[in-house]
Parts: C-alpha cells; structure tokens; sequence
C-alpha cells in the first residue's frame, strides 16, 4: 500500500485530468488498494477488485438503512446541503434494498426491451435532424449540437416533461452533479442546494398536473403506482425522476463527446469506421472503455472486508476507479490502444451488481442512433479546434467539440 505523497493519482491536477490513464498504469503497479488522505478513501484500480465489489453486499451506497451517521462514525452533512441529499438519498442509485428493489421494480417497467425498442425510431430521428441542422451550417459545437439535446430530449419525451420546459433541465442536471465530484467547494454545493431546490418544485408541479390529467408517459406510471399503494412517495417520485433525467444523459453526452475526440485522435480506426458501419455496436462499447465517461465509484464499507490482506473497516469509504478497471492489461489486451474490433469487452462503464445502469440499452440505441448518423450525413466530419477538458474528474467529459464538415 503506497503512501498518498507517493501516488501520482491527483484529480485535481490539470496533466493528471488531461490523461489519468499513466497514473492509473501506476496505482495498478503498486497495488490493489491504496489510502488516499485528501479525499479519506481507499482507491481500488483493478478490474477484478472494482468488479467484485460491486456486488459485494457488504458494501453499499448507503448506510443509513442500517447506521446513524453516529453509530457509522461520520459527521452529518450541514443543515444548508438538507435540500440536495433529501433529493439525493431518495433515488434508487443511493438506496439500499428493500427500497431499492421496490422503486427498481417500478421503473424497470418503462425500460423494457420491447419499450426501449419501440423508442428507436423516435430516436434515430432526432439524431438525424440534430445532424442534418450541424451539417446545414457547416459545423458547430458536437456537444451543445448533438450530444446534450438528444438524450434529453429522449428521457424527457419519456417522463413527460413539456417541450417548452426543457431547456433548464442540463442546467439543473450539471449543478446537482457537481456535488458528485471529490471535495465540492461551497460554490458547488450552494449550486446543487439551488438546483434541488428549483428542479424539486418544478416536479412538484408536474406531478400534480399529472395527477389531474395522467398521460401515456413515465411520470404518469409512476404516478399510478403510488396511487395503487405499491409504496411510492412523492420525495422517491421527484428523486427518482431527476436520478433518471440526470444518470438518462450525462454519460451518453460525455461518451459522445470523448468518443469522437478518441477518434479524431486516432484517424485510423476513424476510417475503418466510416468505411464499415457494422462497427458502430462495437465501436460504442470500445470508445466507452476506453474514455470511461464515469471514472469513478464510491460505496461505504457496511462490513470489514479484506484486500489483498489490508483490512478496510466498517465505516470506511471506497473509490472504484473505472477507468482504471477499463484499462487493465489483466483483462484487456493492449488496454491503451483504440480497437473497436475488440472482441472481448467486459468493460464496467455501466457499473455492476444490484445497481448497473438501468438505461444502459437506451444509452446504446442513442449513442448508435448519433454515431450512425454523423459517419452518413457528415462523412467529412473533421475537428475544427482542439477542445478543452472539464475540470472535473469523476464526470469526466470536455467543455465543447468544434467540428467542421466539408
């Protein structure tokens, strides 16, 4: 176990952020499990550990199901921050069964094979009329552009928020996201509180219209359920409405964004791609392995549990590092290099166990539908300035993509 001053992980470090996968290289090396001080968690970067522990139910994303923040030895969060972690703790994500199950249950309802299918035409034109206005003006931003409008505007349609009302839901999204970050300064977390604050009163409003006058959509299911006592509270409908708008989009807008930059960076796999558009399924999972959108992963320590003969007591936090895992020569052949004829891709950017990712198949039909329709109505699509990374780490993504088309 490497001490911290040691470790070349820094996620706040500008070189570190720019390309953590040198760093990760590094952590694996030295280790299976490292203390990291400034953030008070145990860093775990192999593919095999990140994996296991995701199942592990001696783990969980909460406590409070079974301690006080006391008994847990953790101090509560300050009375200002009460907003976001009264929406934040009620979405499935950061529950633990048996609420987890019963609101995963509800919400499973609406991402049905067959429901996710039946999306796909809607979907595939969405995409196309995004590209074919970027296309029209000769360019744009790929992110603002494409990557941001279609998946909200997919998981939106879905829970049956009125067109009109959409355009605050990203802004709203990002400031609640910040809190997810390691060590938010005041800013961040007086951001979110606001957000929670706004985003939660606009739901309130939806689902009382919604009550009055149900629709065919997914607010109205839920809605329902409550309604038939299947358990569901008002707080888990606003928590769980905001959970999937903000988990229905981040990261398909992040692995648009780092998926196109990774291939304008490597032009050979770029034209292997647009000459053979069969490659597109494979191509998704392998731009998402190898610019892990989420690059890590908190769960607390309900148990002790050993690693690597390092004993991590109850009460101790866990950062799985998924980009990390997604880069582990032990799993992945050439783990640095692009390939998107990769074969075998047990990547973990979907996460694992109880809580993998319940729109991972919807995120696959936008990222195809996006993909597909930039290589056939942009086929000269090329970079038109180098983009700038976010300045943050665990939500990793870049600040824009300028593109032009010939």
């Amino acid at each position: 176990m490497a001490a911290p001053s040691d470790l070349a992980f820094d996620p706040w470090d500008q070189a570190f952020l720019a390309d953590p996968y040198p760093a990760y290289a590094e952590l694996r090396a030295r280790g299976r499990v490292h203390w990291f001080e400034p953030t008070n968690q145990w860093l775990v970067p192999h593919h095999a550990d990140v994996s296991a522990l995701l199942r592990d139910r001696r783990l969980g994303r909460t406590y409070q199901h079974r301690f006080t923040h006391e008994d847990f030895g953790r101090t509560p969060p300050p009375p200002e921050h009460e907003p976001f972690h009264v929406l934040n703790d009620h979405g499935m994500l950061d529950l633990e069964p048996p609420d987890h199950t019963r609101i995963r249950r509800l919400v499973s309802k609406a991402f049905t094979p067959r429901t996710v299918e039946r999306l796909k035409p809607y979907v595939r034109d969405l995409a196309g009329d995004l590209v074919s206005a970027l296309v029209e003006k000769g360019g744009g931003d790929l992110l603002t552009d494409v990557a941001e409008p279609l998946p909200v505007a997919v998981i939106a349609e879905m829970l049956g928020i009125p067109e009109a009302d959409r355009a605050q839901l990203r802004p709203w999204s990002a400031d609640i996201c910040g809190m997810y970050e390691l060590n938010p300064s005041q800013e961040t977390a007086a951001k979110a509180v606001r957000a929670s604050v706004e985003f939660s009163d606009y739901l309130t409003e939806l689902i009382a219209a919604r009550r009055a006058e149900p629709g065919d959509d997914l607010m109205s299911g839920l809605i329902a359920a409550y309604d038939e006592g299947d358990r569901l509270t008002e707080q888990e409908m606003i928590s769980t409405a905001v959970l999937l708008l903000n988990a229905g989009h981040e990261a398909t807008v992040n692995a648009t964004v780092n998926g196109w930059w990774a291939l304008f960076r490597n032009p050979g796999q770029l034209a292997a791609l647009r000459a053979d558009h069969s490659l597109i399924p494979s191509a998704i999972e392998e731009l998402m392995r190898y610019d892990t959108p989420l690059q890590l992963f908190e769960r607390w320590v309900l148990d002790d549990i050993e690693i690597a003969g390092t004993t991590i007591p109850r009460g101790a936090e866990i950062a799985m590092l998924f980009g990390s895992a997604n880069h582990d020569p032990e799993v992945f052949q050439n783990p640095d290099r692009l390939d998107l004829t990769r074969e075998e891709n047990p990547h973990i950017s979907f996460s694992a166990g109880i809580h993998y990712c319940i729109g991972a198949p919807l995120a696959r039909i936008e990222l195809a539908a996006s993909m597909a329709a930039l290589l056939e109505r942009a086929p000269t699509l090329r970079l038109a300035a180098e983009p700038e990374r976010k300045p943050n780490f665990v939500i990793r993504g870049l600040e824009g993509l300028s593109v032009e088309v010939g």
